[in-house]
C-alpha cells in the first residue's frame, strides 16, 4: 500500500511540476509516401517508384539521422526530374520532406543542418508532432542548441513545431501531413527569422534506365538468371520473415517483415509499423536489376511477382 501511494504521489508531483511524461509518438510510416508512389507510377516511374518509396518512409523512424529524410527527398526529386519534371511528384516530395518523424521519448526531433541538393527543397524542414516537447529535443538539447533551429534560420521557430506546409503549428500525433494539406508551402522562405542560405549546386538528373527485358524473355540469359535468382531470394526472405517476432534478435538498421507489419531494427530490437489500407509486408523481387525490396503489398501481388520470375510458385508456405 505504501509503495503504491508513493508511486501515485510521485506521478502527481511530476505532473504538477510540469515534468513531461515520456511517451513514444509514432505513425504508419508507409502512408507518408503512398500517394507519392501512386503519382510516380502514373508518371511512368515503373519499378523505380516502390524501392524509392520504401527507402524514403523508413527515414521517419526514430533511428534515422537528422538529414536522412532530406537526402531521400533529394533522390525523390531526382527521379521526378527524369519523369519530365512531373509537378505532382515534386509537390508530394516537398510535402514528404516536411512530414514529422517518430520520437521515442516525446521530445522534438533535430533538424538537418545542411542545404538540400535540389532547389525544389530549399527552405523546407519537417514539422513536429503536437505531443512532442517544443522546448527539448532528442538528446536532451534545449531550444537554441545544435539541431534545434532549421537550417537557414537564425532564431527558434514561431510557432514551435510548424513547417512551411503547416505554418500554424505542429501536426496532430500520428497524422500524415499529406492528408492535411496539398500545399507544400514553397513560396518565399525569407523573413524576420530566416537568412537565405546558398544552396548546394544540383547535380544533373540521372538518365532514365533502359527498359529491362521481360522475366520470361530468352534474348538475354544473364537477365533471365537474375530475375530467377531475385524470385528465389524473395521467396527465401519471406520464409525467414515468417519465423520472426518483435523480440527476435536483429542488427541495427536491418529491415524485415514481422507478421504483416514493416519492421526496422532499432537498438537490437524490431520496431514494427503496420501497413496502410489492409496491406501486408513482403519481400518482392526487383525487375530491373538483381535484388529484392521489402514493402507493403497484397498476398496475391507478392505471389504473382515471385511466380513471374519463373520460380513456379509464390511463397514457400503456398506449397
Amino acid at each position: 500500500m505504501f509503495k503504491f501511494s508513493f508511486v501515485l504521489l510521485s506521478l502527481i508531483a511530476a505532473t504538477a511540476s510540469g515534468a513531461p511524461l515520456e511517451k513514444r509518438i509514432a505513425q504508419t510510416i508507409s502512408a507518408s509516401t503512398a500517394k507519392w508512389e501512386q503519382a510516380c507510377l502514373a508518371a511512368g516511374g515503373g519499378q523505380q517508384c516502390n524501392p524509392q518509396s520504401v527507402a524514403s518512409f523508413t527515414t521517419l523512424l526514430a533511428a534515422a539521422g537528422p538529414c536522412d529524410q532530406q537526402d531521400q527527398a533529394d533522390k525523390m526529386i531526382d527521379l521526378a526530374k527524369t519523369l519530365q519534371n512531373n509537378g505532382q511528384v515534386i509537390a508530394l516530395t516537398q510535402i514528404f520532406a516536411q512530414q514529422p518523424r517518430n520520437t521515442p521519448t516525446s521530445l522534438s526531433v533535430p533538424y538537418c543542418q545542411k542545404a538540400p541538393r535540389n532547389a525544389e527543397l530549399d527552405g523546407l524542414f519537417q514539422c513536429q508532432f503536437a505531443g512532442a516537447n517544443p522546448k527539448v529535443f532528442v538528446g536532451g538539447v534545449a531550444v537554441g542548441g545544435q539541431g534545434t533551429i532549421p537550417f537557414g534560420h537564425n532564431a527558434p521557430l514561431s510557432p514551435p513545431g510548424s513547417c512551411p506546409a503547416n505554418p500554424n503549428g505542429p501536426v496532430p500525433d500520428g497524422q500524415q501531413l499529406v492528408d492535411i494539406t496539398q500545399n507544400p508551402g514553397t513560396g518565399s522562405q525569407t523573413g524576420p527569422n530566416m537568412t537565405t542560405p546558398t544552396p548546394a549546386p544540383s547535380p544533373p538528373a540521372p538518365s532514365p534506365p533502359s527498359p529491362s527485358p521481360s522475366p520470361s524473355s530468352n534474348t538475354d540469359s544473364s537477365s533471365g538468371d537474375f530475375h530467377l535468382q531475385n524470385g528465389k531470394d524473395a521467396q527465401k526472405l519471406n520464409a525467414e520473415f515468417a519465423t520472426l517476432t518483435a523480440n527476435s534478435p536483429c542488427t541495427d538498421g536491418e529491415n524485415a517483415c514481422v507478421g504483416s507489419s514493416f519492421a526496422q531494427c532499432v537498438g537490437g530490437k524490431f520496431v514494427t509499423t503496420p501497413c496502410a489500407g489492409g496491406l501486408m509486408c513482403a519481400a518482392l523481387p526487383l525487375v530491373n536489376k538483381p535484388g529484392t525490396s521489402i514493402t507493403c503489398t497484397t498476398q496475391a501481388d507478392a505471389n504473382a511477382r515471385i511466380a513471374a520470375t519463373d520460380i513456379g510458385r509464390g511463397w514457400p508456405r503456398d506449397g
